[in-house]
């Protein structure tokens, strides 16, 4: 069983411990879950951190994250996605989930009426040169958690003051540009429809809306 919980909007310290804490309990009798979530305005820095990819933030908070990457952003108007899925259960590789996430994304996209497409080496999707979507995840015990976000309809001014996913002067662009109706209860049902796909298609999942 797959179950859906939408969080709202949450601290992302909270949301962090609860992902951390859910994983290290879990079971082999643990159903799957997907949390969708909007985040109070804060940086995140992965396992591959680098302090010198932070430039200059102001009243903004920092916090060191055991996920896979460098430094991001989330705040207000973007939809993260975090993913809590037995890899063993559902016979996945990491890199097989990875993509699954953002084919998914691109697909989702593209119906939307925006091209959007991968780079190689580097998680994330793109449309043209400027990253809409971010990537990265955590594996404990053959369970992942982390996941990935959207750039819906938010104020991006705060990644100018990082290098975001670690590459210098990379911009970064949000859905809004392209489909002025466009919200993130929009965005939360859709975008679960593809990934929620993508992932039965794959593995059979089953979906059970909490």
């Amino acid at each position: 069983m797959f179950i859906t919980r939408d969080l709202g909007k949450k601290d992302y310290l909270e949301t962090y411990q609860m992902m951390r804490d859910f994983t290290f309990k879990r079971d082999t009798y643990t159903n799957d879950e997907i949390w969708l979530v909007e985040h109070f305005p804060v940086y995140t820095l992965g396992y591959s951190k680098k302090k010198e990819h932070v430039l200059h933030v102001k009243n903004i908070s920092i916090i060191e994250t055991d996920r896979g990457g460098q430094v991001t952003y989330h705040g207000p108007g973007q939809l993260v996605v975090y993913l809590l899925v037995d890899l063993k259960r559902q016979s996945y590789k990491v890199k097989k989930l990875v993509s699954l996430i953002e084919e998914s994304v691109i697909s989702y996209l593209q119906e939307c009426g925006v091209e959007a497409r991968k780079k190689h080496n580097t998680p994330g999707v793109f449309v043209e040169n400027s990253k809409i979507s971010a990537l990265g995840l955590r594996v404990k015990k053959n369970c992942t958690y982390h996941g990935f976000s959207l750039n819906v309809n938010m104020d991006l001014s705060p990644f100018k003051d990082i290098n975001p996913c670690g590459i210098q002067n990379m911009p970064v662009t949000q859905l809004i540009n392209f489909n002025e109706n466009i919200t993130i209860e929009i965005v939360k049902k859709d975008l679960l429809s593809h990934l929620i796909k993508n992932l039965e298609e794959t593995s059979k999942y089953n979906r059970k809306v909490a």
